[in-house]
């Protein structure tokens, strides 16, 4: 018995695991048009996971000779994207029924991606990481080209299998080289190696190098970038809206680790990488998506542009940027998932319509919509009172903390470009003549859009809890700081 308690601190990961497993037996001897079993129970295995992870905040422990950490960070991550997940399968129903492909393999796949990025977030060595991030990648390249009838959903996946496959093999490599040069695989180890005589080995930093362009792939952020316009025009329109919320949030909660926990004596290093790589994504994401006419493309720029973002508070190399992160974090979630609401709702006869011209004159067909979508529009904006404008300004408020005047004011700088194109849409809605009106939109849809757009009208009024688990986690990322 003492034995199965010193493994309770993984029993989200059981739950997951197990319940993919189970759901995938289920599936099996189901018909497909009965799959709303499994989506239900996936729903609730994901919040089954996240109430535990809820109900043991605050316990620390480590498992399997330390390669596996649970803490305060890694929770909250972890409740992070499972609640991305939720969200997602909540919204896939109308869509996948519609398309034909309303089958259980969608909900275990999901399953199984989230178990991954669960795993990378809590992984403690250099293997644990690959483990989980390739647990992730594989359930997503199935799901990416899940439309086996659809050509641009077969070129998605098999364009982001190519490129991820790159990524995979460049961070194998960094590992590779952050092993040989300081004999071991586990975080605390190389960290305190990773100077050696006093200086870092040119071996150590060209395996960092790599490592951080493997995850940078992950995150979507520049020049790592190329796959995520075509993967997410090309995917199924709620797998988009996964790959926009949940990989994005592990990926950075690993991000965070390996640095802070395996090259915190680099700082130099990795600072002039990471500074680079958030410059780069602010600015390509603020010009890439102006010329964009697809809405899903124009969300995939974006995607990259809040990355930039987020970015600069893990430049900032403190513990005030660490919150921002988690914070931005938690905000472009929500703020994702809410536009992604809007445009799995846009059908016209039977038909998904992805042009941004289709949005013409929304406000006269459903004002309520329109208003929802401006909202969003506006926070992504950084538009104040809204959320979106607070996420910005905790990650500015910390580089400038750490004196990188010259970050903040791209990032600034980069706002206001990419205000351009939200604020574009919000013109096309509202001022321009009327197309015939969409489908009615599904109750699911109906309650994502809704719950977004209050969350980032009313942050304003009681944003405490989410600033207050973000510093927990900071706290446990950084106890020392």
């Amino acid at each position: 018995m003492s034995a199965l308690v010193e493994y309770l601190p993984i029993l989200p990961e059981l739950i997951v695991a197990i319940g993919a497993l189970i759901l995938l037996m289920v599936g099996v001897f189901q018909k497909d048009e009965d799959a709303n079993l499994v989506w239900f129970l996936s729903m609730l295995v994901m919040a089954g996971a996240a109430f535990f992870l809820i109900k043991d905040w605050g316990i620390n422990a480590t498992l399997f000779n330390e390669s596996f950490v649970v803490n305060d960070f890694t929770r909250l991550l972890k409740v992070m994207v499972l609640i991305g997940g939720i969200f997602t399968i909540y919204m896939s129903i109308s869509f996948l029924i519609d398309a034909g492909i309303f089958k259980s393999e969608y909900m275990v796949l999901m399953l199984f991606a989230l178990l991954g990025m669960m795993m990378m977030i809590s992984a403690n060595d250099l293997i644990a990481m690959y483990l989980g991030l390739e647990i992730q990648s594989l359930a997503l390249y199935v799901m990416a080209a899940f439309r086996r009838d659809n050509v641009r959903s077969s070129e998605s996946g098999m364009k982001y299998f190519v490129l991820g496959a790159l990524s995979s093999g460049m961070l194998l490599y960094g590992s590779s080289m952050v092993y040989g040069f300081s004999g071991s695989i586990y975080f605390s180890e190389i960290a305190k190696t990773a100077l050696g005589d006093g200086t870092a080995s040119i071996g150590m930093v060209i395996g960092l190098v790599f490592v951080l362009a493997g995850l940078a792939f992950k995150i979507s952020a520049v020049p790592f970038h190329m796959w995520t316009p075509d993967v997410y025009e090309g995917a199924p329109t709620p797998v988009t809206a996964f790959f926009a919320i949940c990989p994005k949030v592990a990926a950075m909660a690993i991000l965070l680790r390996i640095i802070y926990n395996a090259f915190p004596d680099l700082t130099t290093q990795w600072n002039q990488i990471i500074v680079f790589i958030s410059i780069a994504s602010m600015i390509l994401g603020a010009f890439g998506a102006i010329g964009q006419k697809n809405i899903k493309r124009l969300l995939a720029y974006s995607s990259i542009g809040n990355m930039g973002f987020a970015l600069v508070g893990l430049a900032a190399g403190n513990r005030e940027g660490v919150e921002g992160v988690i914070i931005y974090l938690m905000i472009y979630m929500v703020m994702t998932a809410g536009v992604f609401a809007l445009v799995l709702s846009m059908r016209r006869n039977e038909e998904m319509v992805e042009n941004i011209d289709d949005l013409r004159g929304l406000s006269q067909t459903n004002l309520s919509a329109a208003f929802l979508l401006a909202l969003l529009m506006f926070s992504l904006a950084g538009i104040p009172p809204l959320a979106g404008f607070f996420a910005k300004f905790y990650v500015f408020m910390a580089a400038v903390k750490a004196d990188m005047f010259i970050l903040a004011i791209v990032g600034v700088l980069a706002s206001v470009v990419g205000a351009f194109y939200y604020l574009r849409i919000i013109k096309i809605m509202f001022f321009d003549e009327a197309k015939d009106s969409f489908n009615e939109m599904p109750s699911q849809l109906k309650v994502v859009l809704g719950l977004s757009g209050l969350f980032v009208l009313f942050y304003i009024v009681y944003p405490n809890p989410l600033i207050e688990g973000a510093r927990l986690a900071a706290k446990a990322l950084l106890p020392t700081a």
